[in-house]
This record gives C-alpha cells, sequence and structure tokens, in this order.
C-alpha cells in the first residue's frame, strides 16, 4: 500500500540537515582529516558544545557532499527522467566541480567527472573503475530517496541511485553505497522501522544486480567485484542481530567515542571508517540505530570520529531529518547554512513532484 504524503517541512528538514551533518563532520577539512573521535570530543566541548555551534560560513562551509547532493536534487526538480535524468545529472556533476575551492572532492569523483560528455549519446556513461570504491556516490544519493519515496517506485529508485553513482564511482562497492543512501532516505520518509532498513538494503541488491548486468557494456568486471558490498553488510548485521529484519540493534557494552573509531575502522575498506561506498552509509545507519530522536547524540555518533565524517553525516543528517523533522536541533546547527536557500528550494520541488498524485 502506498502511503501518503509527509509534510514539505520533512523534506526541508531533510536536506537542510543533510548539509548540517556535512558541515559539522567537516569543520573546514579539520575534523574531516582527524583520524581520533575523543580529540573532536574534547575540541567540540571546548567550543561550547553542539548547541553553541553556528554552522555559518567562514568557518563551517560545506564540503564537496553538499555540492555534489544539490546538484544532484537540482537534477531530479527537473522533472526529467531516464536518459535525459542522466545527461542532466552529469552536466550537474562536472559543473558542481567548479564550485570546489577549499571543499576538498575525492580524485575518484575528480577523475569520473573529466570523463562525463553530456549530450553525446551514452555520454553519462564512464569505464568501470577498480579502485572507484569510495563514498563520493553514497554521500550525494540521498535526494534520490525523496524524489522516489513509495514502495513501488524501487526499481526506479534502484535505476537512478545506480546510474548517478555510476557517473564517477563505476564499482559496485562505490555505486551500491549511492543505492544505500537512497533508499535509506526513502525508508526515512515511509516511516519503516530503523531495524528493518538493513535488511530491505539486501532484499534490494538482487534488483540492482539485474539492473547492472542488463544495462552495463562491460558487465564482467561488475559481477567480479560484486559480492563485496553484501558480504560487508550481511557482517555487520549480523554482528547488531539484525540480519533477519528484527531487532532491537544490539551494541557493544562500551562504546563511546574511542571504542567507535576502533569499531568503524574494524568496517572499512582501508581503514580510513566511512570512506567507501559500503561504510559510509554502515555507520550513517549505526548512528541513526544508537541515537533514536537525539539530534546531540546522532552527530556524537555520525559527524564526530575519526573517520570521514563529513560524509557520515550528510547521509545520517538528511535521513534522521526525515524521520524527525528539526525539533531539538539548535538552530544554530542549521539556520545559516551556506546554499541554505538552494537547499530549502530543491526540498520543495521534489515534495511536489514525488506527492503530485496526491
Amino acid at each position: 500500500m502506498e502511503g501518503s504524503p509527509p509534510p514539505c517541512e520533512r523534506y526541508v528538514s531533510a536536506m537542510l540537515l543533510s548539509a548540517a551533518g556535512d558541515a559539522l563532520g567537516y569543520r573546514n577539512q579539520l575534523w574531516e582529516y582527524c583520524k581520533s573521535g575523543p580529540q573532536i570530543h574534547t575540541e567540540l566541548h571546548e567550543l561550547g558544545g553542539l548547541p553553541n555551534i553556528k554552522a555559518a560560513l567562514p568557518d563551517w562551509p560545506v564540503s564537496d557532499d553538499t555540492v555534489l547532493h544539490l546538484a544532484t536534487a537540482e537534477s531530479l526538480a527537473t522533472g526529467k527522467v531516464e536518459e535525459e535524468l542522466y545527461h542532466e545529472l552529469a552536466t550537474r556533476y562536472i559543473s558542481a566541480m567548479s564550485d570546489m575551492e577549499g571543499r576538498k572532492p575525492g580524485p575518484t569523483s575528480i577523475l569520473g567527472t573529466s570523463q562525463l560528455r553530456p549530450g553525446e549519446p551514452g555520454g553519462y556513461r564512464i569505464p568501470f573503475n577498480p579502485s572507484g570504491t569510495g563514498c563520493g556516490a553514497a554521500m550525494r544519493s540521498m535526494c534520490i530517496g525523496l524524489r522516489y519515496p513509495q514502495p513501488s517506485e524501487l526499481p526506479l529508485l534502484v535505476a537512478v541511485s545506480v546510474e548517478s553513482g555510476k557517473m564517477t564511482h563505476n564499482h559496485p562497492t562505490g555505486y551500491l553505497g549511492s543505492l544505500a543512501s537512497a533508499l535509506f532516505t526513502s525508508l526515512s520518509v515511509q516511516g519503516v522501522p530503523l531495524e528493518l532498513w538493513g535488511f530491505r538494503l539486501l532484499e534490494s541488491l538482487p534488483l540492482a544486480f539485474e539492473y547492472v548486468s542488463c544495462s552495463e557494456p562491460g558487465v564482467q568486471s561488475h559481477l567480479d567485484t560484486w559480492n563485496y558490498f553484501r558480504e560487508s553488510w550481511e557482517r555487520y548485521l549480523r554482528e547488531r542481530g539484525l540480519l533477519q529484519g528484527s531487532g532491537p540493534a544490539v551494541f557493544p557494552s562500551q562504546y563511546g567515542p574511542a571504542e567507535r573509531d576502533a569499531e568503524y575502522a574494524k568496517w572499512s575498506l582501508d581503514g580510513w571508517a566511512g570512506r567507501s561506498g559500503h561504510d559510509a552509509p554502515m555507520i550513517a545507519y549505526d548512528a541513526l540505530l544508537g541515537a533514536g530522536d537525539s539530534w546531540e547524540e546522532l552527530c556524537s555518533r555520525a559527524m564526530f570520529h575519526g573517520g570521514d565524517s563529513d560524509s557520515t553525516g550528510v547521509i545520517a543528517g538528511c535521513c534522521w531529518g526525515a524521520l524527525y523533522g528539526l525539533g531539538g536541533v539548535p538552530k544554530g546547527n542549521y539556520n545559516e547554512l551556506e546554499y541554505k536557500e538552494r537547499l530549502k528550494a530543491a526540498a520543495d520541488s521534489l515534495h511536489k513532484l514525488a506527492w503530485k498524485e496526491h
């Protein structure tokens, strides 16, 4: 059964808090590249704590994550579909790369956008990249779940998240991260219990596999590298007691900033927690499970850790905003964000498109 529309404010909250999570986790490069969660928490305390942070320029810019998330959202907001949408996405991703001063875009995103040729036949596709495993696709795809929030739209969500992800991260570990972030945002809008999300992600992977098998010219490289994402998620869900989709989640008895750093690093591909397509959404999901409706606890877990904290923050913030709105969030965390008006306008357009039948 299809759901009834959430208030537009929830979409606005999702877009604003995704950018807030990005800006907080980034702290103008200082915290994204800090390898110690306990150190970040100490510095946060010295700043007067989360309620005292005004996430505004010049000290708290958004990173490449929000710039590229906006590129995705504003492409979707045009109402274009299929190939027209993919060319639009490619065009806007290229354009977004001119707004990267001080934002630290990843090398895979830089390489991928340089290979795009929007307007040419198939120009939104790039070659398979054996090292395209990073989180650059996952951290810009949450809004796809706002555009396609209904259970019946899952095939569309899969297609758009996979195609948009492949535009820079043409490797299953990279673009399946895009699917995870989009799906989790969609499940937030639907109000699906958090304990089910990981299970639903595993359920969606055969659909993605079928889509890639039918649409990708050089499919064998994808098939050969497919299993790492699924196996990583199965291992994580087993550890949390959620592999069958029933909860509650089981956490270690000691799970403070130091313990989380160790745990997050254990899930990573190369020791930098949240840097890859599988573990950026995983850390965001873990934080959502542990934080409940507490924004402060969400930030502690998803934005203030010794890993790729802006990328995990941008995903967690979006889902949390869609679930809970802006209540309980210090106004300074979102009220003067860079690109606030664009974020709100994109949210409004996506809400109208997603729920126009209603």
